[in-house]
């Protein structure tokens, strides 16, 4: 029979000693634990913007010269850069914002281009395929479409997706709203440039149907004929016609006073183009506003000089 002391001890297990390191070996460090890391945090290269349109819009103008200084002043102090291409006459530097520079070829980086001329068919279709040609497929090309319906336009071009009119006449620059007419290519992404574009000046964009003249510069040319037809007539002098629109029916101007402002020359080349269209009598350009665009001031020092007013 086995003694107690013999037996292995009942309670515990007898632990074996610790090894001891060599002397003169440095003990090893623990292992690290992975630390995760945030990418975010992670120090990032600075970039500096390219001196280009990334960081300032390009607004791309071409047309008629006093037009396109209203709309390159306008752009201009809503800051963006305003590029004159093709424009005629050229207005005097010392006119241009600072922001607005004259350029020999189309900008190809411009977020938008605006082509506002009016009465010159083979100009305007020159400055349409030229700009089609040099932009963006994304950039929007809004042409003034008073003489010339905008679908019209939009065969002239490839990219007939981002050719939308507009109403462009002196003046129009500051009001609150513009008229806009789509085309059966407008997409909705079109739309949605161009009223940013509008926006982004302070105005309110509102969709027309694609009719020559679009609406309110068919409505205000119709007045203005009809009122040469009246001074034809020798009815009434200009400036009592223009009192009497004003205080009769509370029109913001006379139509030979508005006639002034938009210009005669604009006024007769509107009519014109919707009697092609429309082939109505109420169209037909009165001979006597056709002769005083034609003849400038002279109409209204030849009126001045005439007691009777003809």
């Amino acid at each position: 029979m086995t003694s107690n002391k013999e037996r292995t001890p009942a309670r515990g297990v007898a632990k074996a000693p610790k090894r001891k390191e060599p002397a003169g070996k440095k003990k090893a460090a623990p292992a690290a634990r992975p630390v995760r890391t945030t990418p975010s945090k992670a120090p990032t290269p600075e970039v500096k913007p390219r001196a280009s349109a990334t960081a300032i819009p390009v607004l791309l103008l071409s047309g008629e010269g006093s037009l396109a200084l209203e709309y390159a002043v306008a752009a201009a102090a809503k800051g963006y850069a305003v590029h004159l291409w093709n424009v005629d006459p050229l207005p005097a530097k010392s006119a241009l914002p600072q922001q607005a520079s004259i350029v020999a070829t189309p900008t190809a980086n411009a977020a938008v281009a605006l082509e506002v001329t009016i009465s010159d068919r083979a100009a305007k279709q020159r400055n349409v395929k030229a700009l089609d040609s040099a932009l963006p497929t994304t950039s929007p090309i809004i042409s003034s479409s008073l003489t010339v319906t905008a679908v019209e336009q939009a065969s002239w071009i490839v990219g007939k997706h981002r050719l939308v009119g507009c109403a462009a006449l002196p003046t129009y620059a500051s009001k609150l709203t513009v008229e806009v007419a789509p085309t059966v290519f407008s997409p909705r992404q079109t739309l949605e440039a161009v009223g940013a574009f509008y926006a982004s000046l302070g105005q309110r964009m509102e969709l027309v149907q694609d009719r020559v003249g679009l609406v309110s510069a068919r409505i205000i040319c119709q007045l203005i004929n009809e009122a040469a037809f009246a001074l034809q007539e020798d009815v009434a002098r200009p400036e009592d016609v223009d009192t009497a629109m004003q205080l009769g029916v509370n029109y913001p101007h006379g139509p030979f006073a508005w006639a002034d402002i938009l210009g005669m020359r604009n006024v007769v080349a509107i009519l014109q183009a919707l009697h092609a269209d429309y082939a109505e009598e109420r169209y037909r350009v009165s001979p006597l506003l056709r002769q005083m665009a034609l003849g400038g001031e002279w109409w209204r020092r030849q009126l001045e000089q005439s007691p009777k007013g003809m």
